[in-house]
């Protein structure tokens, strides 16, 4: 695949990002993709490895290795390579409807199993898949796909966001009739609401959704279902219901002073910042980030969506506080190839915090004890060094007597993840869940539930996880309820 020992001729390159200084003033994408011409080169050195890992798609004690969706990596990269993007999108929507979502928020897992990867840097898959989306895109070459047959089946998938979307395309391309509710005013869940405008233009977002209603999806927006909109009426006006509501539980502060004005969870955060920038206004209730110093608790992709949302609304400074160790800059030798390497990333938001305030704004192994305020709102924290221990659960934070600190600031932020799905639909439609709380299914692999007709797929039923595995999820939670309707 590629040009035969093109990965000895070339060397790994990226796209480029538009100067900090510039794309911090406004929310636009502020990668720069490389020339067609690049991308060729880099989908070259795809060096027909024999056994490609990158699209693997399986789980080894718990560490994922290769594409959840098993794209056809090697052959999209070929034809590529060959100039042929049409043929390359046509093999890629084989296994993903989706490639310009990924193409953007993917952390990559095919890359880190790339073969290459093992001795040199990886291709740039994610790269080359959001070039062939965007480039069909650009050529008006992304059309709606109608059904061939109908089956004469309806069903309700509650929720749109990656799991959702994707379960109604499935579902759709089956030949059933699918109504998507989604309780929010726009669709896309979390792709809309809950990752910023500057890495997912949400006009990608709605541009896929208004191809799916061409399709002959049906999108129900501002209907809550359980509330606005009753369970009991769904199950009676659909065969089978999917449950695609997200585990959009999240992890609280259970600290004095919690409950301050000041304290926000990421995704209120996130979404009133969305919100703010597609319709000028701002969420009642919480606070303005001007001008403030913020903390936000917590890492990975959230926290650092938070950093760098902080800094475009002008905060005056911004720290954040991870509790976990700092990761090595190398694979450690329990991290071995071809597994998704746990190493240390400085992401955009740390990049971007480093220039502005001359420092990374990140200190591991700390965490927060109090958060103080005067006459209802935040003043500051009081944080202390904790240390990993082994304990009879395994390895616990201890904290380190003499290492606390009181910091002042005025806005807190928790990007400290999600618990779980909320509890609304679970109890109104009696599902029985896991020691997490996630929806349990008939049987490992199953997407069916306890209830009869109604399935769970996504962050429900999997927990938190990545866009790409919310998207896999989906299309097999189609998949077996389409099966299941067959057989009734």
């Amino acid at each position: 695949m590629g040009k035969t020992a093109g990965f000895l001729e070339y060397g790994r390159s990226e796209a480029a990002c538009l100067p900090v200084a510039e794309r911090i003033k406004g929310w636009d994408e502020f990668a720069v993709p490389q020339p067609a011409h690049a991308l060729t080169t880099q989908a070259a050195r795809c060096m027909d490895c024999g056994v490609p890992f990158c699209h693997a798609a399986f789980v080894v004690d718990g560490k994922p290795i290769g594409c959840p969706l098993s794209n056809l990596i090697p052959e999209i990269n070929d034809l590529v390579y060959r100039g042929d993007i049409e043929k390359a999108y046509r093999r890629l929507s084989r296994t993903h409807p989706f490639p310009e979502f990924t193409g953007r928020v993917c952390p990559a897992l095919c890359e880190g199993s790339c073969t290459l990867g093992e001795h040199e840097p990886a291709v740039t898959v994610k790269e080359i898949e959001r070039y062939v989306a965007d480039e069909m895109m650009r050529r008006g070459k992304v059309l709606p796909r109608m059904p061939g047959v109908s089956t004469g089946k309806r069903v309700a998938v509650i929720g749109s966001g990656p799991s959702g979307l994707a379960c109604a395309d499935m579902l759709n391309r089956l030949g059933n009739a699918v109504t998507v509710f989604e309780r929010a005013d726009r669709p896309g869940g979390l792709l809309m609401y809950g990752i910023p405008n500057m890495k997912l233009d949400k006009d990608l977002v709605l541009g896929r959704v208004g191809i799916m209603k061409d399709e002959g999806v049906r999108f129900e927006l501002g209907a809550e279902v359980g509330t606005d909109y009753p369970v009991l009426s769904v199950m009676k006006d659909f065969d089978a219901i999917v449950l695609c509501g997200g585990a959009t539980d999240e992890r609280r502060l259970g600290v004095p002073g919690a409950d301050l004005f000041g304290v926000m969870t990421a995704l209120e955060f996130l979404t009133q910042s969305t919100a703010n920038i597609l319709d000028g206004t701002v969420i009642d209730g919480l606070p303005n980030i001007d001008g403030k110093a913020v903390v936000v608790v917590g890492g990975g992709d959230t926290g650092t969506d938070c950093v760098a949302t902080s800094i475009r609304r002008g905060a005056a400074s911004v720290s954040q506080l991870e509790i976990m160790p700092e990761p090595p800059e190398e694979r450690s030798a329990d991290d071995p190839w071809p597994l998704w390497p746990k190493v240390k990333k400085t992401d955009y938001g740390q990049v971007e915090a480093m220039e502005l305030f001359g420092r990374d704004p990140r200190e591991y192994e700390t965490t927060v004890k109090e958060i103080m305020g005067d006459g209802g709102k935040v003043t500051g924290i009081k944080t202390v060094r904790v240390e990993w221990r082994m304990s009879a659960g395994g390895m616990a934070p201890a904290e380190i007597p003499g290492t606390e600190r009181e910091r002042p600031c005025d806005i807190v932020l928790t990007a400290m993840g999600f618990t779980g799905p909320e509890r609304l639909l679970i109890e109104q439609l009696s599902l029985d869940t896991d020691v997490r709380g996630l929806v349990k299914t008939r049987r490992p692999g199953s997407y069916l539930t306890n209830t009869p007709t109604v399935f769970a797929a996504g962050d429900m039923r999997r927990g938190p996880s990545l866009v790409v595995w919310a998207i896999d999820e989906g299309r097999r939670a189609a998949k077996a309820c389409h099966e299941y309707l067959k057989g009734r």
